[in-house]
């Protein structure tokens, strides 16, 4: 009844169902929810984002824009998804985590080709070709049977999720709405610390009570996504240097730049829900509120979504899948999105894109699409590949594309130009 089997309803697997149903594949896309649920999902709806509703910069100048300008030029589903349910974010492309949810949702449920069946897949027993797209929160009995077919450990870290507050209980007198060096419309609203202000809330993470990691005892955390109070142990300038810097913002109320700046985006498209960015916490719920009253504004904040921490586990891709992440011990099984080791919702939804069009690719009887180094996504494929050194996730970032000749200002914009180039040539000669 079905060409191709997807493991998982998150932003990699539902990509790659989209993707693989344009292309005249019939589809069974397996997911556990809301029969069975994980540590951090709240609904049953497919591609629900748990951490922060931010999917980064759209500017050139990043290497999450180039990102999203790649997948533009591949005709990426959910990418499109996410701009329509897009809520104000500067450059980021910030959406309400709801609708997009629901988007994605319907989209796949109206495909006639994609059949969804809730049902939890807790081996390895089923027809192939298939992608095994469960990302960090696998469960258990998937995750021993993954283990078992490979006989290697599977790794993990640790992700944390921000807070987020009710708007209408914050303290707008102590806060004041902009963007960082006045880039884009007022998206943010800013909260300026004093250096007194600045040190208690330092002094209070170090000594906060956080939550205990039940059955995981190393604490292993993506820098990416590390909790403020692990940041604030590691020195008290740290948070100003990192998600409270000040840099490119003035209080209007004094014109001057402030100590340190907590910064507020909006995660709902109604505007009632504001996730404070940067701020993943795992402190206790008792911790949460006490950390509020010492955040100029926040003193009274109704927290609508707390910070929590949850296992986020990966597969040691260079070793045990192939160029395309294939299982190198079972034929026709792809492994796709954060359990192969790219981290980040849109590297997530780019993997879902690049292993569809291989998986394709192989039905078809085509050689296995390797993209162009110059561009992130061929980036992205050869980290995955590469067993030159420990395995670590990896997200979008310019180092790892090829160093690019010109001045120090101008590389951004030059290494951009050159993957758009590369990309188009790829496309034009595939």
């Amino acid at each position: 009844m079905y060409d191709v089997t997807v493991v998982g309803g998150g932003l990699a697997g539902s990509e790659a169902a989209l993707q693989l149903a344009d292309r005249g594949l019939n589809v069974q896309l397996l997911e556990m929810r809301p029969g069975e649920n994980t540590p951090a999902h709240k609904t049953s709806s497919l591609a629900e984002l748990v951490c922060s509703n931010s999917l980064k910069s759209e500017s050139p100048q990043t290497a999450s824009g180039l990102l999203k300008k790649e997948l533009s030029m591949l005709g990426c589903r959910l990418l499109g998804l996410a701009r329509e349910t897009r809520v104000p974010a500067g450059h980021a492309l910030a959406v309400d985590r709801d609708l997009f949810a629901s988007a994605v949702t319907n989209a796949i449920n109206n495909e006639k080709r994609i059949v969804i069946v809730n049902r939890e897949q807790k081996d390895l027993n089923f027809s192939i070709p298939a992608i095994i797209a469960t990302g960090p929160l696998t469960s258990k009995s998937l995750s021993e049977a993954i283990i078992s077919e490979f006989s290697s450990e599977t790794l993990f870290f640790y992700d944390a999720i921000s807070i987020s507050v009710n708007v209408e209980s914050i303290d707008h007198t102590k806060v004041f709405k902009g963007s960082r060096y006045g880039k884009g419309a007022d998206d943010y609203w800013n909260i300026p610390f004093s250096r007194e202000e600045y040190q208690r809330l330092v002094a209070f993470l170090k000594g906060s009570p956080s939550t205990a990691s039940r059955d995981f005892e190393e604490k292993r955390y993506f820098d990416a996504c590390l909790p403020v109070e692990v940041l604030a142990s590691r020195g008290d300038e740290t948070l100003r240097f990192g998600p409270l810097k000040p840099k490119g913002l003035i209080d209007p109320a004094t014109g001057k730049e402030p100590f340190a700046v907590l910064q507020l985006r909006q995660e709902t498209l109604n505007g009632t829900m504001a996730g404070l960015v940067g701020f993943q916490s795992r402190l206790t719920r008792k911790g949460q509120k006490e950390l509020m009253k010492l955040i100029p504004g926040l003193e009274k904040a109704e927290i609508l979504r707390w910070g929590s921490i949850h296992r986020n586990t990966y597969l040691d891709s260079p070793r045990l899948l192939d160029a395309v992440q294939m299982s190198r011990m079972k034929e026709g099984i792809y492994f796709s999105g954060q359990i192969t080791g790219v981290e980040g919702y849109m590297e997530s939804i780019a993997h879902g894109l690049l292993t569809a069009r291989n998986l394709f690719n192989r039905i078809s009887g085509k050689e296995d699409e390797i993209f162009p180094e110059e561009t992130i996504l061929g980036g992205l494929q050869r980290h995955l590949s590469n067993d030159s050194a420990p395995f670590q996730p990896m997200n979008a970032n310019f180092g790892i594309l090829p160093a690019v000749d010109g001045k120090r200002k101008d590389r951004k914009r030059l290494k951009y130009e050159r993957s758009v180039a590369a990309l188009e040539r790829f496309l034009e000669s595939s």
